[in-house]
């Protein structure tokens, strides 16, 4: 019995694999599969997750950048401690430029505008976020429609984070009335049910090569 309960201890997140979109001697760009975390939960069943995953085959690789268990997409993956410090200075700078494509449900009533709501932990239902005027932080979406199915009742978004709060993208979209298809945090249930995953995907990225200086940009089509 101790036998079968260490072996669920170790079962995948996801069999889902990551893709290496970029290598060099210095850094990695990859594609992170949905339903995997990029760092290790506290839980042990956590232990899984993307970064565990690429020390396997390239040990010195840190975490500069992250994205939700439930969000899949593009990730930068220092492989020293020079280009992580670079690259952390460019996101601290907002100077990474990145995008995310989403599928929402319903029609948006403009074509295009800013999401500008301060968010904040929703302590009554960890690990839920808010909109919370008083205690939020500032938080910064801006979004396009791309296109708007009738048949399935529901958009497809580009998605720009200004600022990177924690469900930032998942919660501008509730509160704007249009939550993600797939979202089992915060979508309707009928919404949520539409799909097996969140269709939320970081589809962009483009940054400044630490030691080449050359600007580097990934576009990896997202796959609902």
């Amino acid at each position: 019995m101790a036998h079968d309960t260490a072996e669920l201890a170790i079962l995948p997140a996801t069999t889902e694999p990551y893709d290496v979109v970029y290598a060099d001697d210095v850094l990695l760009v990859v594609n992170k599969p949905a339903h995997l975390l990029t760092v290790p939960g506290r839980h042990p069943q956590n232990q899984d997750c993307l970064i565990s995953r690429v020390q396997r085959e390239f040990p010195s690789a840190a975490v500069v950048h992250r994205l939700d268990y439930d969000t899949s997409g593009l990730v930068i993956l220092p492989l020293t401690k020079r280009v992580l410090s670079d690259i952390s200075k460019q996101f601290q700078a907002r100077t990474v430029n990145k995008h995310y494509v989403a599928e929402v449900s319903g029609k948006l009533a403009k074509q295009a505008g800013e999401i500008n709501l301060p968010l904040a932990p929703d302590t009554a239902n960890r690990p839920l976020y808010k909109v919370c005027q008083q205690q939020g932080k500032a938080s910064l979406t801006r979004y396009t429609v791309l296109s708007f199915d009738s048949e399935r009742n529901c958009s497809r978004v580009k998605l720009g984070p200004v600022t990177g709060r924690s469900h930032q993208l998942r919660v501008h979209m509730k509160a704007l009335g249009h939550p993600m298809l797939g979202d089992t945090l915060y979508a309707p249930e009928a919404v949520a049910k539409q799909s097996t995953r969140l269709h939320l995907h970081a589809e962009y990225i483009d940054f400044v090569h630490p030691l080449t200086g050359q600007l580097l940009s990934f576009n990896i089509e997202a796959s609902f």
